[in-house]
């Protein structure tokens, strides 16, 4: 991805960061005796990405020692999933795309959002059969599309449809999970899939799918970082020094993309081409949370809200951390 976080940006996240932190430990004792020594426990919810490759180097461990932080990890399959295990509890970090906080929120879960990447819209697309006839969004219209059911590529469809002029009811949506719908896909009982990376890089590489549009000038498709509530407000150290660990993650895989291909494929159990072409079109960069970005999360829940997704409005504003720009 050719936008990178600048180190203007990256000064100003630290700076954000060490100013929220600074504030919540003057107002809050607590925190206060977990410097001087108490132990607390960071419990991190990781989908298979960024966050493993963070668990395998060690270097969270070795920064949150002196704090007497210890730190578990519990693998979930997607993102849903982790929102669950924060609601009730479970955890006290993770990662994210776009649309599953929005679901948390109207469910009541004590989300907040502590970062998030730079938007990567070149990463989902809409893929069609090497043989289909379809050339062009306009030719969606009536085709039977596969998709992973309120998920960010659920509101990428929905707003490119509305770029090119078609409504949200002139497709037949069929709801499916990735691994079914590339099953689909490749037994031609859809007309089109709707997908992210690395599952978008698969499908063109093994299946020669053909790409009718990317995200690019559409939505953003942002990744972001959460915790709860009561936690980033009493931790602000502990969540300071993991996402200062996560963005040194990326900034290595930016300069070191061949070895992050290999170790993504390693993890993904991919073979390295397919991930390679996934990198290629990732952009890097780790941001602090923005009323501009909770502005784009609004959007979201404000359209899912229209289409019957959710039930009630959700201010995305009450998840945000105290430290909004």
């Amino acid at each position: 991805m050719s936008i990178t976080t600048t180190l203007h940006d990256r000064r100003t996240f630290l700076k954000l960061s060490l100013g929220a932190a600074a504030a919540t430990v003057s107002a809050v004792a607590a925190p206060l005796s977990f410097a001087q020594g108490n132990p607390r426990v960071l419990r991190v919810g990781n989908q298979k990405g960024y966050l493993n490759l963070l668990k395998g180097r060690g270097t969270l461990e070795k920064r949150l020692a002196p704090l007497n932080v210890s730190v578990t990890w519990t693998e979930f399959a997607a993102g849903p999933v982790q929102l669950e295990a924060l609601n009730v509890g479970s955890i006290d970090f993770g990662d994210v795309g776009e649309a599953p906080p929005i679901f948390a929120q109207a469910a009541g879960a004590p989300l907040a959002y502590v970062a998030a990447t730079v938007k990567r819209p070149q990463s989902e697309a809409v893929l069609v059969p090497p043989q289909s006839t379809i050339r062009s969004v306009a030719d969606l219209k009536g085709k039977r599309i596969a998709l992973n059911k309120g998920s960010n590529v659920h509101y990428f469809l929905v707003k490119l449809l509305r770029q090119h002029g078609l409504q949200y009811g002139d497709v037949k949506l069929v709801f499916l999970a990735p691994a079914d719908a590339r099953a689909a896909f490749e037994r031609a009982s859809i007309d089109a899939w709707v997908i992210w990376d690395p599952f978008f890089a698969a499908a063109e590489q093994s299946l020669g799918a053909r790409v009718i549009a990317d995200a690019s000038g559409v939505v953003g498709n942002r990744a972001f970082y959460f915790s709860s509530q009561s936690y980033a407000a009493n931790n602000p150290d502990v969540i300071r020094i993991v996402i200062e660990e996560l963005d040194k993650v990326d900034q290595w895989g930016q300069q070191n993309k061949d070895q992050l291909a290999s170790e993504l494929a390693q993890l993904w159990g991919l073979p390295k081409q397919v991930v390679e072409v996934a990198v290629r079109r990732q952009q890097f960069g780790t941001l602090p949370i923005t009323r501009a970005i909770l502005g784009e999360q609004q959007q979201i829940a404000d359209t899912f809200l229209d289409l019957g997704l959710i039930p009630k409005h959700v201010d995305v504003l009450k998840a945000a951390p105290s430290n909004l720009a």
